[in-house]
């Protein structure tokens, strides 16, 4: 069966396109304080362009100001009804807190005071498109509400079809991070286009809270296509915990904010079918799953308890009672790391969503996009996916922990995954 259809923890649907919007100078005022005599008025540009028309429902404001700074702006709509809005970190623009209406037209007033007190309004109009009948980027958000994440969690999108190179930029600066306390991060997309990640430089601090939005809804994307939904979600951090998992001792070494809490004996993958070795964040958990592999070159199908996903491709820890003879000895399972049943039970009290799991010495790599591998690369390596230019000053602490899985502190489609297991 399908297990990716029960990512009941924190799958959401999406999509997405890139918006072109023109400049405009119309509708300007100038308002001078007494005694300022001849000193410069700010000089405003706003878009969308004034009775600009078919205009995305993702659309937000922008503004460009000479001799002075926005203080001001507002957005209503046809009835009169203001819309909320946000700006940017870099005060480029007021992105809609949900996305315009089709149909429909809106006004914007932007006002920019000058250093002299003086202040320019400019009001633009600007009327969205009609509903559109291109075909949707359908997407999953990895993020949900009201859950206690790991401190390993990345933000994860996932895209299908795949974004090509030349409309990632354009995705990416309309999907949004909030870190409290401020932790400042990065999005990296695999090389396919089909997932796109976004982590901290180091893992996040216990207790924070992170808000995510990926406001798609309606962006156009190339020529083609457009996006379908937008989506926010707000959840926290609870306490560091990570795996250590060593084929040559074929043990599992548990911590807890950097101390060893238990070490628990595991049976991996046999040689046919190898235990992928890198650095992977659990995806997912299962009280009880059924892993079917009917249709692959070794078919079976099995109950399994007390499940975690590792991987896309259907790598899990979970109980495996038939195995505990040869767990701490042997690699006897497909691909899976089998624990104990009473192991099994332990670690699902123990770990979350987002704890990170390291595992070493196998004979094959983890692939890159294969699951939640934001932390399978270095930093630097990690940045060369983004879209978007990252501040150079955005760096790892390099700050020495009790354990490399201890949290450090620090600033912020995939393919269908296999139900096999074993």
């Amino acid at each position: 069966m399908d297990v990716r259809r029960r990512l009941r923890l924190f799958a959401v649907t999406i999509a997405v396109t890139p918006l072109v919007i023109g400049g405009c100078t119309a509708g300007q005022r100038e308002a001078a304080k007494p005694g300022h005599g001849k000193a410069a008025a700010p000089s405003v540009t706003v878009t969308p362009a004034d009775r600009t028309k078919d205009v995305p429902i993702s659309a937000e404001v922008g503004a460009k100001v000479a001799h002075g700074k926005v203080t001001a702006v507002r957005l209503t709509d046809d009835k009169g009804v203001q819309v909320p809005a946000e700006p940017r970190e870099d005060g480029s623009g007021w992105v809609p807190t949900r996305p315009l209406q089709n149909s429909r037209t809106y006004t914007a007033e932007v006002t920019a005071t000058g250093g002299s007190g003086r202040t320019t309004t400019q009001k633009t109009t600007f009327t969205t498109m009609a509903k559109s009948t291109k075909p949707a980027v359908t997407t999953e958000l990895y993020f949900t509400s009201n859950q206690t994440y790991g401190t390993a969690m990345p933000v994860v999108v996932a895209f299908d079809p795949p974004i090509p190179k030349e409309a990632r930029a354009d995705v990416q600066r309309r999907l949004f991070v909030k870190t409290d306390p401020p932790q400042p991060g990065a999005w990296s997309w695999e090389s396919d286009g089909k997932q796109v990640e976004y982590r901290a430089p180091d893992h996040w601090k216990s207790g924070t809270k992170i808000s995510v939005r990926s406001a798609l809804q309606g962006l156009p994307i190339g020529k083609d296509a457009i996006g379908d939904a937008d989506h926010s979600a707000t959840s926290k951090i609870g306490r560091q915990v990570s795996l250590d998992i060593d084929n040559a001792t074929k043990q599992m070494s548990v911590y807890q904010d950097g101390k060893l809490l238990r070490k628990v004996p595991v049976s991996m993958g046999k040689s046919s079918t190898p235990t992928s070795s890198g650095k992977m964040v659990i995806m997912e958990k299962f009280d009880r799953t059924t892993f079917d592999t009917r249709g692959s070159a070794d078919p079976y199908v099995v109950d399994v308890d007390d499940a975690q996903r590792l991987t896309w491709g259907g790598e899990f820890i979970h109980s495996a009672p038939w195995s505990e003879g040869e767990q701490g000895f042997t690699n006897t399972s497909h691909g899976c790391t089998n624990v104990s049943a009473a192991a099994a039970d332990w670690l699902m009290g123990v770990t979350h969503v987002g704890d990170l799991v390291t595992i070493k010495g196998t004979e094959v790599k983890l692939d890159q996009g294969n699951g939640f591998t934001a932390w399978n690369v270095s930093w630097d390596e990690f940045i060369k996916g983004s879209a978007l230019p990252v501040p150079a000053g955005l760096k790892p602490t390099h700050v020495a922990t009790p354990h490399p899985g201890a949290v450090a502190g620090g600033s912020a489609p995939a393919p269908a995954p296999s139900a096999s297991g074993g």
